[in-house]
Formats: C-alpha cells, sequence, structure tokens
C-alpha cells in the first residue's frame, strides 16, 4: 500500500480538536504522507457539498467532529458511495457521556466556543502577558497565577503565551548576570518556575535570534562574543540555576521540550504549589 494518503478533516467549528488528535496520531507514522485537506466551520448543506466534491476529486479517509445529523448523514451517504471510511471522532465520548449523564447531548456546532467567563479569561490573561513580557511592570507581579523566570531565549516568552491560551496569567522574568536578582520576587506570593536548557541549543538559539533581527546580511557583531560564547553561556545557565535553587524554584529543562510539554509541565508544577500551601494553611489553622 502507498504511504501517502488524503485526510479530510471536515468540522462545523474551528477545526483545533481534529487538528489536534490528527498531530497526535499522524506521529506515530514516520514514514506516511499526509495531504491534510482541513474543512471548517461547515454548518450548511450548501458548505457540506463544497467538502464532498473536494473529497470526490481527492478521495482519502475522512475524520468528522460534525454534530448536525442531517449534514452527518449525506456526509456518510456520499463517503459510502466513494468507499472511503469516515470516523466521527466525537461520538464514543459522547456516547459515554451520555451514558453517564442519562440525558441526549445537544446538537449544537461550536458550543464549545462561547463568550463565556472562560472566554473572558483567556483574553485577560492574553492582556496581562503583553504587559508583563520580559520583566515589564514588575509592580504587578502579584497578580500573576505563575512567574516564569531564565537567562535570555530559554522559552519564556512562547511559554507564557502558550499558558494564556489556556487562561494562566504568566509573567516572565529575564535572569541577567550583570543585574541584580529580580525585584518584586524576595517573598512571591505565586509560583514561580525556572526554565533552562543546555548551552549548546541556547547558543544556537541565540545565533539564530540575532540573524533574525539584523545579521543575516553579514557576520554577527563583534559585541555579540560573550552572548553566544560556549564558556560564558555555561556560566550564565549555572549562576541562574543557582538562584533558583537558592528560593526554592524547582526548574524546568526545555532542550528537548516542546512548548506544549513545557507548559503542562509548569501547570503540573502550579497545581504542587497550591496544594503545598493548602496543606500548611489547614496544619496553621487551631
Amino acid at each position: 500500500m502507498s504511504n501517502r494518503i488524503n485526510l479530510h478533516l471536515v468540522s462545523d467549528a474551528t477545526g483545533e480538536t481534529l487538528n489536534a488528535i490528527t498531530r497526535a496520531t499522524v506521529a506515530q507514522f514516520e514514514s506516511a504522507k499526509i495531504v491534510h485537506h482541513r474543512w471548517s466551520l461547515i454548518r450548511t448543506r450548501f458548505q457540506l457539498h463544497r467538502v464532498l466534491e473536494g473529497i470526490g476529486s481527492e478521495p482519502g479517509p475522512v475524520l468528522s467532529t460534525l454534530i448536525e445529523k442531517g449534514l452527518r448523514a449525506e456526509l456518510e451517504t456520499t463517503c459510502q458511495r466513494l468507499g472511503v471510511a469516515v470516523v466521527h471522532v466525537l461520538d464514543p465520548v459522547l456516547a459515554l457521556l451520555q451514558d453517564q449523564f442519562g440525558e441526549t447531548a445537544m446538537s449544537r456546532p461550536g458550543r464549545q466556543y462561547v463568550l463565556d467567563a472562560d472566554y473572558f479569561r483567556r483574553i485577560d490573561a492574553i492582556h496581562y502577558v503583553l504587559a508583563h513580557d520580559d520583566g515589564q511592570s514588575q509592580a504587578g507581579l502579584a497578580e500573576a497565577d505563575v512567574v516564569l523566570v531564565g537567562v535570555s531565549r530559554s522559552s519564556k516568552t512562547p511559554t507564557s503565551f502558550y499558558l494564556a491560551n489556556r487562561g494562566v496569567k504568566a509573567a516572565n522574568v529575564p535572569l541577567v548576570p550583570s543585574l541584580p536578582d529580580p525585584p518584586g520576587l524576595e517573598n512571591p506570593t505565586t509560583p514561580v518556575v525556572g526554565l533552562t536548557l543546555e548551552a549548546e541549543a541556547l547558543i544556537e538559539i541565540r545565533r539564530h535570534r540575532l540573524r533574525m533581527i539584523g545579521t543575516a546580511s553579514g557576520p554577527l557583531r563583534s559585541d555579540s562574543g560573550d552572548y553566544v560564547d560556549l564558556e560564558t553561556v555555561k556560566a550564565e545557565l549555572l549562576w541562574a540555576r543557582r538562584i533558583c535553587v537558592r528560593r526554592g524554584w524547582p526548574v524546568i529543562d526545555v532542550t528537548r521540550r516542546s512548548i506544549e510539554e513545557t507548559a503542562a509541565t509548569v501547570m503540573q508544577l502550579m497545581d504542587a504549589w497550591h496544594e503545598r500551601r493548602r496543606k500548611a494553611e489547614a496544619e496553621a489553622t487551631p
């Protein structure tokens, strides 16, 4: 069999669920060549007919999160006629929850994207990250859900923005050897997490950053030596780790972690910090 297939992702919402499922599963097939066809916000028969034409012209298996029964039936009929498989990925979970709750699920597309309190919490968190990126507005650190610290280019900013999309207010503060210890974190009232990585990986990231900000047309700036010097960078990372150890801040090595994995670990450490705090308060209560 050919290891190249067309994969159609048909969603009545943004398609994020199908994208996540596809990333997680396709990653398990090293030699697979997948041509993704993404069809999002499919909520009418007219919109579905575009999808069916696309499947007919480039046949391949279909993953669907369609909720509306009429659209599902038409999709299934066409796929059966074309001889392609279709899987409604939400069905097993919906069936499980229907059994547990004893009620039938509502067939309303896009219900997860309502303008509710969770939505506005995510927006508020994004605004917070923008205002507290790279050590800005340190007076507002007490409002953070978590503070990330680390040397320059240790993934603090992208991790903060990913956390914001989960509704977490994440401030990030750079650790710079030539500057005093970061103010506002002497007695933090929120969890603080350090990010670090291997020196060689950090140097490569920093070199790429230098090229991105204008050195691509020529050699690296002559004043960037310490910034990408191996021994200097090793000393910088050791100094930053010692600060974290001295203050009791957990440290995550992000060298081989994706931003998603780093953020997940940060959230685990946040939960552990709050659990320790609850236990300490309970023990202190007479």
